[in-house]
Order: C-alpha cells, then structure tokens, then sequence
C-alpha cells in the first residue's frame, strides 16, 4: 500500500508538465494543422503553388506562438481541465488564424477564395487539434493513475451534492484511495452517474449489506462534519455493526498547507459524532472588541485555556499573556503559537495564582485590559483527596486573579466555570461554586459603589468538554489501544458534552453580550450515557463491545454524580439575545459576608486542616451536600448542629 502510494505520489508529483513544452507542443500542432491548410488548398484551388505552402507554414511559426503566448493557454494544468477553457482554446485559435491569413495576404498575391479556404481549413484544423491534444492528456493521465490506485482501498462517497462531487476530484490525484462511486440515501438518483462513477443507493441495512458486499467496499467517505451527523444514527450504524470504515475529509484549507487531500483524510472520532451544528457567534464584533488589545489567559496551557489562546491570536489581539503553572504544556503551547501566528506579540509565563505575588508581576508589567481565567483544579475524585488544595487553586487563586483586576484596572475578567457547581456533591465543584460567588460578590460591590474598581465579573459555566486533558475520550481511546477492558462507573451514569472550540467560542461570545456580573450557562444539548460512548468508541476502533473488548463496571466514585444538573431550563435562567446562552438565577452574596470566610479559606488551605477547610466550604455552600463520601459525616454534623 505505501509503495503504491509513493507511486501515485510520483505521478501528481510530476507536477506539471512544464509549460514552455507545452507551449512548444501546441506551437508545433498549430503549424502542422497551417500546413495541412495550405496543402489542401493547394489541391482545391489554382495557383497555390508549393513556395506558397512554405510561406503559409513559415508564418505560422511567429504567429501562433504569439497567439498562444498572449492567451496563456500553456499554462492552465491540463489534468484540470474543464469546460470553461474551451473559450481560450478556441479564441487562440481564431487569433492565429486571422494574424496568418492577414501576413499571407500581405506577402503572397493569393485571391479571397484561396485564404477564405486555407484560414477556414487552418482554424478548424487548429482548434479540433489542440482540443483533442488536452483530452488525450487527461486521459492518458487519468489511465495512469487508475492502474496504479488498483489495490487502494474502495471507498464510496456519501452524498451527490457539489461537495461530494468536488472530494472526488481531490482524490484523483495522489490518494490511496480508489473511488468506485457515491452513495446516497433513497433511490432518487438510481441508475445516475457523477463523474462518470456510478450513484448506489440504500434504504435500509440490508441494501447496506448488499452494495458493500458486491462491490467489495472497504470504507465510506463522508465530505465533512454535517454529513456525518446527518447520518450517525443509521449509516454509521450499519458502518459499525459491519466494520466498514468510516473516514472524513479534511476541510479544503487544511489540505493546502503542504498536504494532499488523500493524506489529510482520518477516519471517524467519537468527537465527530458527539459533536453538534456549528454554533453561530458575531465574530466581527468579537474581533473589533479584541483587535489589537492586551489580553491575559490564566490555565493557558490546559485544554480550554490553550484554545482560547489560539483563538485569541486569530482575532488580531495586540498583546497575548499566557499564565500557567505546568511547565511542558506552556512550552508545546508556545512553540504551536511561534508557528501558526509568527506576527504574533505573546509572553509566556510560568506561575501559579495561588502565588499572588506572581500574579501582581504579570499585572504590573504588562497591563492587560481582559483576563480569561481559565486556571482551576477540575478532576473530582483526586480534589475530593486534597480539599485543601482545590479551594486554594479553585477558590482562592480566583479571588487573587479577581482582585489584580479591580486592582489594575481591568476592563473585564471572564471566569471558566462548570456544571458541576450546580447543586454540588462534591469538593471540586463546591470549589468552583466558590469562585463564583466571590467574583459576583465582587463585581456587585463595586457596581452598587461599595468598593471602588471598574472591572466587570462574568462567569461562564458549561459542561464536559470532549477531548481535553484526562477526560473520558482520552482514556478510553487508551483502553481500548491496549486491548481493554473500558471502565465505566456505572452503567446509568449521564454527561452532557460540548467540543472545546465550541465552548470557547460561546465563552467569547458570553464575554461580548454578558453585562458584568453575571453567571452565563450554556445550552448543552442532549446528555449522553458513557456506557453508550465507550460501547461507540469500542466499535468505531472496529472491535466488538463485551466480545472482543470488556467493558467493566467499577461503581460510582467519591463525590460523582450519576447525573449532572441541567443547566439551562426556563425555570432556573434567563434568556440573552444568543439562544445558546442564558443567565443563571443563583442566590447573590453580599462581598463584605463572604470576604471573611475567603481570608480563613486561606489559613485552613496552608495548614491542611481538611475537616475545617470542607465544613467552611458547606457552610458558605449550603446546597453542597456530599454523595458517596467521607465528607457526608460533615453534613451529618451540620444538620446536629441546627446549621442546615
């Protein structure tokens, strides 16, 4: 397979016949096809002599390559031919012709009939022969590639739109793929041809079964990401339940930076189908509220931190700061920002905000005018384990970033938040549920004039994102390479997910709408059962669940829930002019209550006194009650004690 794909690699590669040959090819052409002219004149008409025939061939000479030069007909790639060239073809043609016959009037004494005749003769002749000499190229082209992509792996093209259309002809040349026809649902384009490919059709599963097995198809090709949500629930269905791959072509942009279309295409992640209609933002607004303004991003280097950096940087920021304690993750970030956006002005810097010192350094010397914190603690069972430190990182390290910002002036600092400090049942969410309640306070007191500052608090808060650092993807896609078995916590457990690119792009946009001081919840769509993405993750990987990859059941761990709060309904928000985005109906806090207890989070973090640092935390949260947990012995004692 790769020695063939070198081959075809050779072939495209041949890149393109040089066009002063070409040139040189058709030149000759066009004075063969003048002396055909003239001969034949010659026999039809008196007083066409043999020097005359001479002449008319000589001139042909200058004025077809002049001709041919002024209309660039060399330099169209011939094996992308279309109709649309036809015109200069025939333009060029009709050029030389009139150029030829108005010397030949010039330098010989032939009468009108005899160069009506022989100009008549020279452009038909010219034009048929420099069509038929680009046909016979793409053929011969088209010849070639097709013996050599014998043994590529079949594909079918779903869809018979112009996209479709168009992938086909991306692969023709330099692809490992051999394309046998399209595929489409229904029989509306049975017995049709695009492309000169046949068009299949199917119906049902066993229509499935039946064109997969009499033409040996190997795989489907979907043109992009619409088409494969359109068709998760029946043709990838019928690709998984008989190992059919199931690939997706890349976006024309991304095969333009030095790669083939053939080398671009991947197969199917569980990301493509978990993943929804792409969210709409006012990305002109955004990038004139961005453009050219210095722009701070704590947690830069975690998943939804880097994202926002990236897009940051398309947005035309002046200045970008990265802040992030993690010191391999800076430096990848780093080095895919030096190459993707090399006029952009950035600063990487390593600290942690439970450092405030290091923080106010950052402040001071580079002045940004919007912070994204993004910086937090957020795997559950390992917070649950280290309290103490989830609510320095998660509480603490927010109420540092949020007060350098009043500080220093900061037009506005968005918070990245979570579904799970909604309702929490554990540390980490409570954790979370903290910071929000800090930067709300914060930015209610300064809007009522009870502390002075002009910064603007919004929070956003949204669910699991697909794909980032330890999530469930990456640990199942892990399992699974390693023969299994997947592990679930329960077999009923729910999550709501959202791409990350997504998320970022609702956070901008919450940015751009959100007033100061609110809480901005995503709509998240439909929850999915984990044990239903890892039974989908299993058979995309072409395995068969509990067959030949285990799926095991391990029991719900400290603090998790079996199913995360709905974050967007009518009864507990409030909509925005994005339908995507609502406002939270949460309780508001009064700054001066709550700064106390900030201040003794503090003192109970750096003496790691946990049992303090929880029942602190239960009771500023009083709707935080634990669930399979050790803190449960907590809430039992509040309850004694007359506080809940």
């Amino acid at each position: 397979m790769k020695r063939m794909y070198r081959l075809r690699e050779r072939l495209a590669g041949m890149h393109y016949l040089n066009y002063w040959i070409v040139l040189l090819l058709d030149v000759i052409a066009s004075v063969i096809c003048s002396y055909l002219a003239a001969v034949t004149t010659r026999y039809l008409t008196p007083g066409f002599d043999d020097l005359t025939v001479l002449r008319f061939t000589l001139l042909s000479i200058p004025v077809s390559a002049l001709s041919f030069y002024l209309f660039r007909i060399y330099k169209n790639i011939i094996r992308h031919s279309t109709l649309r060239e036809l015109w200069k073809l025939l333009a060029a043609s009709a050029v030389k012709t009139v150029l030829l016959v108005c010397c030949a009037c010039i330098w010989s004494d032939l009468n009108r009939k005899q160069l009506f005749l022989a100009g008549s003769m020279d452009l038909l002749l010219t034009a048929v022969v420099l069509i038929c000499m680009r046909v016979g190229m793409v053929l011969t082209y088209d010849v070639l590639v097709s013996k050599i992509a014998k043994g590529g792996t079949r594909l079918l093209i779903y869809g018979v739109d112009d996209a479709s259309v168009a992938l086909e002809t991306r692969l023709r040349n330099g692809s490992p793929y051999q394309v046998i026809g399209f595929y489409n649902f229904g029989k509306a384009y049975k017995s049709y041809r695009l492309a000169d490919l046949p068009v299949y059709y199917f119906n049902n599963e066993e229509d499935f079964v039946h064109v997969v097995s009499r033409h040996n198809v190997e795989g489907i090709l979907f043109p992009d990401n619409d088409s494969v949500r359109a068709e998760k629930e029946r043709l990838i269905r019928y690709c998984e339940a008989h190992r059919v791959k199931m690939l997706i072509a890349p976006p024309v942009d991304e095969v333009g930076k030095g790669r083939s279309a053939g080398e671009a295409i991947r197969a199917i992640k569980i990301e493509d189908l978990l993943g929804r209609e792409e969210i709409k933002v006012n990305e002109a607004e955004i990038i004139a509220n961005f453009k050219g303004r210095t722009v701070m991003v704590t947690g830069a280097a975690g998943s939804i931190g880097s994202e926002l950096c990236r897009q940051l940087a398309g947005f035309g920021v002046g200045r970008l700061i990265l802040f992030d304690a993690a010191e391999t993750p800076m430096h990848n970030i780093r080095l895919e920002l030096e190459e993707r956006f090399p006029n952009l002005d950035f600063v990487p810097i390593i600290g942690d905000v439970r450092l405030k010192q290091r923080l106010r350094m950052a402040f001071e010397r580079y002045r940004p005018s919007e912070v994204f914190h993004a910086a937090a603690y957020k795997h559950v069972p390992l917070m649950e384990e280290n309290p103490c430190e989830a609510v320095f990182v998660n509480a603490v390290g927010t109420r540092h970033v949020a007060d350098l910002c009043v500080e220093f002036g900061v037009e506005k600092m968005v918070m990245i938040s979570t579904d799970k400090a909604v309702n929490p049942t554990n540390v980490m969410g409570a954790s979370k549920r903290l910071a929000e309640i800090y930067v709300q306070s914060l930015g209610v007191a300064i809007a009522e004039g009870r502390k002075k500052g002009r910064t603007r608090f919004v929070t956003t808060r949204f669910g699991n994102v697909l794909g980032s650092n330890g999530s469930v993807i990456p640990r199942f896609m892990e399992q699974i390479r390693h023969g299994g078995p997947v592990t679930v916590t329960h077999p009923d457990i729910t999550r709501f997910f959202m791409t990350i690119p997504e998320a970022c792009r609702l956070v901008m946009e919450a940015a751009m709408i959100s007033e100061g001081n609110e809480i901005m919840v995503f709509e998240m769509g439909e929850s999915t059962r984990i044990a239903d993405l890892a039974k989908r993750m299993i058979r995309l990987a072409g395995y068969v669940p509990d067959v030949d990859i285990q799926i095991k059941y391990t029991g719900l761990r400290p603090g998790e829930k079996l199913y995360e709060e709905v974050l967007s309904t009518q009864e507990n928000t409030i909509p925005t002019t994005h339908q995507k985005i609502k406002i939270a109906k949460v309780r508001k806090y009064e700054y001066a209550a709550i700064e106390p207890a900030f201040r003794e989070f503090v003192r109970l973090s750096l003496i790691v006194d946990v049992h303090g640092t929880v029942r602190l935390m239960k009771e500023l949260v009083p709707e935080f009650v634990s669930n399979n947990s050790r803190f449960e012995e907590i809430d039992r004692e509040l309850e004694r004690e007359g506080i809940r």
